[in-house]
């Protein structure tokens, strides 16, 4: 990723830093700071992910961003007893899911299938699923308040129904009262 993004950009306009999202440090202040893509839940315990929060706030100035787009588990549809769901069938592909619901951790299992649909490739990605109310809780304990939710990038509403969210958070500005 890095070698893709050094051909399309001056590391003098975009500076790079490798590291871990919780602790890495990049020099400057910000006004956005963004985790697309459910990236938070790669963090695989709550403390990381908090860390990440306060992260995200030590590199942020007054009144700054923290953008979050993150997946809504969907345990509604686990039957008692039953630990996996499948979310994506197609030809040539299977992808499902494993809970462990105790620990909030859901390993993503990615089934491609060869043209014969006699060989097939395992990949499988570990994530902890974070609840929007405890993903407040992290922001707040960070120092941010929650901006807006919604359940996608066009702005539709955040429902129950809501498999994703796009969830902003701010920072507060110098004398701004704190609810």
């Amino acid at each position: 990723m890095l070698d893709r993004l050094r051909t399309k950009a001056d590391e003098t306009a975009i500076p790079v830093v490798v590291g871990d999202m919780a602790t890495a440090r990049a020099p400057g202040e910000y006004t956005l700071v963004y985790l697309v893509y459910n990236t938070i839940a790669n963090l695989l315990t709550q403390a990381e992910q908090v860390a990440c929060f306060r992260n995200a706030a030590r590199h942020l100035g007054p009144g700054g961003r923290f953008v979050i787009e993150l997946w809504v588990p969907e345990l509604r549809r686990l039957p008692p007893g039953q630990e996996a769901t499948v979310w994506n069938s197609e030809p040539g592909y299977i992808g499902l899911d494993t809970y462990d619901v105790l620990r909030q951790y859901v390993v993503s299992h990615h089934f491609t299938f060869d043209e014969s649909g006699r060989r097939a490739r395992l990949d499988r990605t570990p994530h902890r699923y974070i609840w929007p109310a405890e993903l407040d809780l992290m922001a707040q304990l960070a120092g941010f308040g929650l901006e807006s939710r919604h359940a996608d990038w066009t702005g539709s509403a955040f429902t129950a129904e809501s498999r994703s969210h796009v969830s902003v958070y701010r920072l507060p500005e110098p004398g701004a009262r704190t609810p």
